[in-house]
């Protein structure tokens, strides 16, 4: 009887520290990690011992060996993987691993605003955080503005190459489905109205009106007289804005790009527009307007005669009589 309680007891003892053993085994790898707040972690490529070593720099595992080891247990699962990661705040061994194999690349966001010249595209490119390279201004009105997704350690250069892919697709399906009796003959010369039609208007709404009466002066052998064009001119695509109103000095700028000294479209575009621009350029508003000025509150007023568009020109200046500079117009 007394051995056969000594073998009891040692298999009582060996079940305990069995479970003992088991509970450690499961703390440390479902229990939570000692990261206090949730952080965007880049995981070089490199071995096993190296990322567990940059993991537990940073805080996200307690010890480098157990997450070797854990690794290797579950190797079956996939391997860990390079790239920028979101690690949870306390996250366990276990959800660590998880992230390694299984989730997506944190993803950065790169804004191009309506109505930027190529310039200040690059600019922006440039600037971007994580992305590698340096790129030069693109082809103006090469690039659709819009948002885009990047992650950790891509080209700007390959960043620039979508945007100018989604500017082709665009404005291909665009240009497709165009109404017809345009004064355009190419996608280039839809793109290059949309942007100066861009750089009029703050205003969506009005795109398609102000396209109409460019439209309407193209198809009447008009000079365009676009403010923007003479801006792009004087400031050698710099900018898209001046710190004065445009005077008769710029009006008399020496350039194809001054649509006040030269008929038709200019020879390329002056800023890259959106696809409302676009749109607008290819489904202009049913106007015989020929003239435009602004309000002062962001909007314009229209005339189908150039005695009408002295008179609002008037009431312009009258309303801002305390003002000395005049109102962009189309002249």
């Amino acid at each position: 009887m007394r051995g056969s309680g000594r073998l009891i007891l040692l298999l009582l003892t060996v079940l305990v520290l069995l479970q003992l053993g088991r509970m450690a085994v499961d703390q440390a790898y479902d229990g939570p990690g000692p990261l206090p707040a949730s952080a965007d972690i880049y995981i070089p490529p490199g071995s096993t011992r190296q990322v567990a070593g940059l993991l537990a720099r940073k805080k996200v595992i307690r010890t480098p060996l157990i997450f070797e080891v854990a690794a290797f247990l579950t190797s079956r699962q996939g391997p860990i993987r390079s790239g920028e990661f979101r690690f949870i705040d306390h996250g366990s061994l276990r959800s660590v691993l998880r992230t390694l194999r299984f989730a997506p690349e944190v993803e950065h966001k790169a804004t191009i605003p309506e109505g930027l010249t190529s310039v200040q595209i690059a600019d922006i490119i440039n600037a971007l955080p994580d992305a590698t390279g340096h790129v030069a201004p693109p082809p103006e009105g090469s690039v659709l503005p819009q948002t885009y997704d990047y992650t950790y350690g891509t080209r700007r250069a390959a960043i620039i190459a979508r945007m100018q892919t989604a500017m082709r697709t665009a404005l291909a399906k665009a240009w497709a489905s165009r109404a017809q009796g345009l004064p355009l003959q190419s996608p280039r010369q839809a793109l290059i109205l949309a942007s100066i039609v861009q750089l009029e208007t703050p205003l969506p709404a009005e795109l398609p009106k102000i396209a109409g009466v460019y439209e309407n002066r193209l198809g009447k052998g008009m000079m365009l007289q676009a403010d923007p064009t003479v801006i792009f001119a004087v400031t050698h695509g710099r900018s898209t804005a001046l710190t004065h109103r445009v005077d008769d000095h710029d009006l008399s700028t020496a350039s194809p790009y001054n649509t006040y000294r030269h008929h038709g479209l200019p020879p390329g575009p002056i800023c890259a527009p959106g696809l409302a621009a676009i749109r607008a350029v290819l489904h202009p508003a049913d106007t015989d307007a020929l003239f435009f000025v602004a309000t002062g509150k962001g909007g314009h007023v229209f005339a189908r005669t150039f005695a009408k568009q002295r008179a609002n020109i008037a009431r312009y200046l009258a309303r801002t009589s305390k003002k000395a500079s005049a109102p962009p117009t189309t002249r």
